[in-house]
């Protein structure tokens, strides 16, 4: 049985998460691009600001939930969300892209790690260290990125920024092996094979360096 605050707890973060795509980085993108920056830049900013304070807040508060069902329910419900306007032909162009569909690789990268770290293996704090690498760290590479190059690019500045982020986080959930998976991530994310994307990349490493060795 799902527990009701569980449900109080989803419908909070839900509401702050519509707020946060719906409006307040919308009101962002307006408000840099008035000030000339380019709507490029200015939307990979804002997936940056959704990384940090929609996919990694939502991590960091997921040992207030008694079980993974409804966090991996909000992020499918999410990953729709940001599929139904690709779908129509109208993007949320403030932070969506007609080239790439990476928010929802996010989301529904998010989900997965949840359900296999939580639901499968019992080692949430895993599942935290994996999905932080993926918002806080990859959000801090690209903020550094495009700060010097004022667009989407790789640079291994950004990853430097990244490893700086990623391993003290994994080192607190996971300890040195954590450490490790945070530095091996920092790495991957310079490449990409698209469509497969630094959202897929990242959780897929970390996780195989940090549950291999559980496995054993």
């Amino acid at each position: 049985m799902i527990a009701a605050t569980d449900l109080i707890y989803a419908a909070a973060l839900l509401g702050w998460i519509m707020l946060l795509s719906s409006l307040i980085t919308k009101r962002l993108y307006g408000l840099w691009t008035s000030r000339g920056m380019a709507p490029m830049r200015a939307v990979y900013f804002n997936r940056k600001v959704i990384h940090i304070l929609a996919g990694g807040l939502v991590a960091l508060l997921l040992p207030l939930f008694s079980s993974w069902v409804v966090p991996v329910s909000m992020a499918l419900l999410l990953s729709l969300f940001l599929y139904i306007p690709r779908r129509i032909g109208k993007l949320m162009y403030w932070f969506q892209t007609p080239d790439n569909a990476y928010e929802i690789h996010f989301t529904l990268s998010w989900a997965l790690v949840v359900f296999l770290t939580w639901a499968v293996l019992g080692a949430l704090n895993v599942g935290i260290a994996a999905i932080s690498y993926m918002a806080f760290g990859d959000a801090a590479t690209g903020i550094v990125r495009n700060a010097l190059f004022g667009r989407r690019t790789k640079s291994w500045w950004g990853n430097l920024a990244m490893a700086a982020v990623s391993i003290p986080i994994g080192y607190i959930y996971v300890g040195p092996v954590g450490a490790l998976a945070a530095a091996a991530a920092s790495v991957v994310e310079h490449f990409e094979w698209p469509p497969i994307d630094d959202n897929i990349t990242v959780p897929v490493v970390s996780l195989a360096i940090m549950v291999l060795p559980r496995l054993a």
